[in-house]
This record gives C-alpha cells, structure tokens and sequence, in this order.
C-alpha cells in the first residue's frame, strides 16, 4: 500500500523528530588516528625501539599507572596533579603506551582521553550510583562464576586490564589488587559447568582474559571444551582495541584448536581503528574466530548519530560486526559518562534506514538488580484493528498492511492454541 502523510506525524512520533543528539563534534579536518599515533609515538616514546613498542609485554610493564608516570608525559599543572590524585587514590590508572598515543594532547574533550584519563566527576558524583549494579556478586555460583541465563554462564577469571577503561562495569575491581584465579578456583568453576548440562555457552571474562599467558589461557580453555554439552565459547576482551600487539600467531593458533570460539571486544570510538587495530582483529578472524564488538554509549564519547554511523561503518571495514550498543551501567564513579535512553533511541532511529542493518548494534540496557539484558527501539507499529497494522517508515511516512487472521492451528504463547478471534497485545509504542 503508498504510504500517506499524517498531519499529526510530530506527535505520533516524535523520537524521530528529534535533533541529533549532541556528541563530540568539530568542523576541523580530523586528523587520521593513524597518524596522531605515530606523531605521539616520536614525541613520548621516541627511544623506544620497535621490537619493544610491538612487545606486548613491555606494553603491559610500561603502563601509564600513576599521576606521576602521566606528568612525566604530559603538562599537569599543580591543580590538575592533585585532582588526579583524588581521584587514582579510589579509581586507579592504567594506561598502555600504545592507547595513550592515540590521545590527542590538546583537546580536552578528546574521546580517547575521556575513556583513559581520571576526571574529577569519578569521585565528585560518588554515592548516586551502585559498585556493583548487575549484582553479579549476588549471583555468582561460586566465586567469579556468574550464573544468570539458564545457558550461558560468565567465569571472571582475572581482574587483571590493560587499561583501566573510565566506565568500566567492574571498576569496584579496581581497588581489590591483581589478582588470578588459582587453579583451584578453576577447577571448581569448571566442576560446576560439568555438573550443569544446560549451560551450553561459557563466557570467559575478567579483567581482561587476554593477559594471562597463551599457555595458561589453554589451560582453561581446553577443559572447558572439553565438556560434552559445550557448545561455544566467548571471550571478552578489550586488548585489540588498547593492547593489539597481544594479538600474535601464538594465542590465535592456540585459540583455534578450540573452536567454535567467538571474542567480543569492546571499541567505543572510529579513532581507535588504527591499522594496528585491525590487523589484529584480522590475525583473530583469519584462525576462523568470528569478532563481535559490544560498545557502550557514552557521553561525549560516541553519542551522537555521526559517532555511531562512523564507528559501526568503520567496525565493517574492519570484518567487526557491531554486535551491542549498551546503555552504560548504573556505575558508581560513572554518571558523568552515562546518557539518558531517549539519547540513545534517538541515534539508533537516526541510523535506521540510513544505513544497511548490519551496520546498527542492538541497542540493550543491563537492567541493574541482576534483571539481565533487555533490547530497546522506538516502535515503528503505531496501531493495530480489524485486521490492520498501521506502521511508519523511517521517513516517517505511514503504511497500512493487512494482517492474516489466526486460524485453527496457529499457536498462542506457550504452546496453547488461540481462538482466531483473539488478538496479541498491542506493544508499547514508545519502547520498553
């Protein structure tokens, strides 16, 4: 059927009305991220040689890990030293030498900068939010084993990072010292999945999975496999995005042996696909490891529509499916970094029909008291009678469809068998 135009078409949706949302937006001609790092390279880390730059190790060892190792690299006046102090005495720092060089030094309001360095917010909002608002804690099992979806199960096995990324989930970690789960724990955490044979996917998390030795990662990973009823294993990890020389032929032909495994890593912003980047999300696909990405919305870091449009295509350049969009976490030491859902509505409606549907991550909300992950999008259903939807495209324009009445056989919820006269529930037509 043509679509017709409502006069009433601002009321009946006005998400779609709405302006883009305010991001991090600048009429200059971007510097490539590619160059600013080997710009940042020269001047900061100019005597190091490249066998020791592309050393993961001596990346990990060099880390920017207190207000002091940061001064050395950049101005600090005395102010901002004490501010950073502050805040580092409860939120630690840890930064790579690699992501560090992706900050563009004289813009405060740099994206890169914003995810890696301490802001006085962090402990000027403290109290508002929750140190641990999935309560994970709650729902672990046993210690580092968290059990919520009745086939899944999530093993924290480290609280060890690369970088200690501003809105990080798990920051109340940050404070507890580096620690690894002994072998003991393991085997405990693995004991349980054997013993529960509907778990069929075990995501294996941290910290960051990925700074444990490739020998000591098979460790673990060849026993998960091991059990029968596994069927896929995840692994979180944001070391392509501030550690990608950790990405060797090594952990990658080791991972291999064990597929199916999947990674889900975590990039947030276009200029952190630097071709180091990318090579190495292309080593982990080229050993046949599919690569997700799980972004979060975040504050003048990646919420505006061109943020997003621009990460997601750049994520597809990659062979990176932009898999999630979270809304960032009820996180104590992160509401200067938290958006409101109608912001994040608002962008993936601006992306919807503007570009191809691979290139738009579901956007979810963790819900806080352990409720799990619940998609959200604006409704495109605006009614439903007689035998008729009523939808909007993303111009906004209104299409009628006519909807085929239920029949003998056709299956209500659970099973049961729906009188053809009955009709499902209109959605909410905002979103939920």
């Amino acid at each position: 059927m043509a679509p017709t135009t409502s006069t009433k078409q601002k009321d009946l949706f006005d998400l779609a009305a709405e302006e883009e949302p305010p991001g991090h937006a600048s009429t200059e001609v971007e510097e490539p991220p590619g160059l600013r790092l080997l710009k940042n390279r020269q001047r900061f880390f100019g005597s190091v040689s490249d066998v020791n730059w592309n050393d993961w190790k001596w990346q990990f060892r060099n880390r920017v890990t207190s207000v002091e190792d940061l001064s050395k690299l950049t101005p600090l006046s005395i102010r901002d030293q004490v501010t950073m102090m502050l805040v580092t005495s409860k939120y630690p720092i840890s930064i790579t030498p690699y992501y560090f060089c992706l900050i563009k030094q004289d813009d405060p309001c740099d994206p890169i900068r914003k995810q890696a360095l301490p802001a006085y917010d962090e402990i000027a909002l403290s109290g508002i939010l929750s140190e641990d608002p999935l309560e994970e804690e709650r729902d672990s099992v046993i210690p580092g084993l968290v059990h919520r979806y009745p086939d899944r199960i999530l093993m924290v096995v480290t609280d060890i990072c690369p970088m200690f990324c501003r809105h990080c989930t798990r920051k109340r970690e940050w404070r507890r010292g580096r620690w690894v789960r002994t072998p003991q724990e393991i085997e405990r955490m693995l004991s349980y999945i054997r013993e529960h044979t509907g778990i069929r996917d075990v995501i294996i998390s941290g910290g960051d999975p990925l700074t444990l030795s490739t020998r000591h990662l098979e460790t673990i990973i060849s026993k998960i496999r091991a059990i029968d009823h596994v069927e896929i294993i995840r692994i979180g990890s944001r070391v392509p995005v501030v550690l990608p020389q950790r990405i060797d032929n090594e952990l990658c032909d080791m991972l291999a042996k064990y597929s199916p495994i999947w990674m889900n890593t975590h990039f947030n912003h276009v200029h952190e696909l630097t071709d180091e980047a990318k090579a190495a999300c292309d080593m982990i696909l080229k050993h046949g490891i599919p690569v997700n990405n799980q972004s979060v919305l975040l504050a003048g870091i990646n919420d505006s529509i061109e943020a997003q449009m621009k990460l997601c295509h750049g994520l597809l350049k990659a062979k990176v499916r932009p898999y999630y969009l979270f809304q960032a976490d009820e996180v104590e030491g992160t509401e200067h970094l938290r958006t409101t859902r109608e912001k994040g509505l608002r962008i993936i409606e601006g992306m919807r029909g503007h570009t191809s549907g691979l290139a738009i991550p579901t956007y979810v909300v963790d819900l806080p008291g352990g409720g799990g992950k619940v998609p959200l999008q604006a409704s495109y259903l605006l009614s439903r009678s007689n035998g008729q939807i009523t939808f909007r495209n993303y111009r906004g324009e209104i299409y009628r469809y006519h909807n085929p009445k239920m029949v003998n056989g056709d299956s209500g919820r659970n099973g049961r068998h729906t009188n053809s006269k009955l009709q499902m529930p209109l959605p909410d037509l905002v979103a939920v």
